[in-house]
């Protein structure tokens, strides 16, 4: 990751459509299935398989990141794990990234350049052979990075929400309620009233460190998407507005009920259930067919009254909604 002294790094409006696009471009790298890469009107993936799985993602400044918490690299870091996950969630393998960015002609190109490294940086870690592929550029004043992920099911059956069978095993695969835990330090020790004020890494714990870097550089473990399918998951999904939300939603597609023991959710049952944006993966599998990687959090049951039990019981917890929890401010 780079950065350009202030005096060689002009703002956006300084310069044309196309001399911003290059200095992005010179930061991507080749995806494993692009035919046809960034440059041409189109994109062309191939996709052995004969389906493709697609995802799309908006990230927005103000409800979904604050550039004072936030650097370009965490960004498009960001932006690429959350479609990442809603990819590996589908039993796929990503294989390309489109990238629309509506930007301030104000923003410093060091931004949108770190931004571009934080996408090339996570598809690295998170998703070899996965890279941006094109996108589009335009001007706004708010500042939103919208990507569109796609995966190639490599001749594997989808792995949807609505396949959970009474009697299988719920299990994640991934960490719950840190991301909501670095959300919950930054709200409460790193503002100025209302307006969001620069991190101090000195003034973090250890657990706090890991915290923020759940919630601003997320590290879904994609891999295991791909291997859960193969290993006979019956159903999947991203956890991304919170486990109790996201548990609800698949046993409502299911048509049975998900009964979940608060023992096995960690040492914060609460922010575990209620946490959103941990896009860890939420799986059921046949009993005794867990693979590596996976816990058992729970089972599940015939469909009752309510979709989701902790400990036998209603779960009086929701998760993140952004027509509900939408906060507007900025900084």
């Amino acid at each position: 990751m780079s950065s350009r002294p202030r005096d060689h790094d002009p703002t956006l409006g300084d310069l044309s459509e196309g001399e911003i696009l290059r200095a992005i471009l010179a930061r991507t790298s080749q995806a494993s299935h692009a035919i046809i890469g960034p440059g041409d009107d189109a994109a062309v993936i191939a996709a052995p398989s004969g389906s493709v799985v697609a995802t799309t993602d908006t990230l927005v400044h103000g409800p979904d990141f604050r550039l004072a918490w936030s650097s370009g690299y965490d960004l498009g870091w960001k932006a690429a794990a959350v479609n990442l996950a809603d990819v590996a969630a589908m039993g796929a393998r990503p294989t390309a990234l489109l990238v629309a960015l509506a930007v301030p002609r104000d923003l410093r190109l060091s931004f949108v350049e770190q931004l571009a490294d934080g996408l090339r940086e996570a598809c690295a870690a998170l998703a070899p052979g996965c890279a941006v592929v094109g996108g589009d550029l335009t001007v706004s004043e708010v500042l939103t990075v919208a990507v569109t992920a796609l995966g190639d099911l490599e001749d594997r059956a989808p792995v949807t929400r609505s396949g959970a069978r009474v009697g299988d095993v719920v299990a994640v695969a991934g960490e719950l309620g840190h991301a909501a835990h670095g959300l919950a330090v930054l709200f409460a020790r790193f503002r100025d009233g209302d307006t969001p004020i620069a991190v101090d890494p000195s003034a973090l714990g250890r657990g706090e460190r890991a915290a923020l870097a759940a919630q601003l550089r997320p590290s879904p473990p994609i891999g295991l998407g791909p291997f859960a399918a193969t290993a006979g998951a019956t159903a999947m999904m991203d956890i991304s507005d919170g486990l109790a939300i996201d548990a609800r939603r698949m046993a409502a597609a299911s048509a049975v009920t998900i009964a979940l023991d608060s023992a096995a959710l960690g040492d914060s049952p609460q922010r575990a259930l209620a946490g959103g944006e941990d896009h860890a993966l939420l799986a059921t599998f046949s009993p005794g067919m867990l693979p590596s990687g996976f816990r058992i959090i729970g089972a599940v049951t015939a469909q009752g009254e309510h979709d989701l039990l902790v400990d036998d019981a209603p779960a009086d917890v929701s998760g993140w909604d952004p027509y509900r929890d939408w906060d507007s401010a900025s900084g």
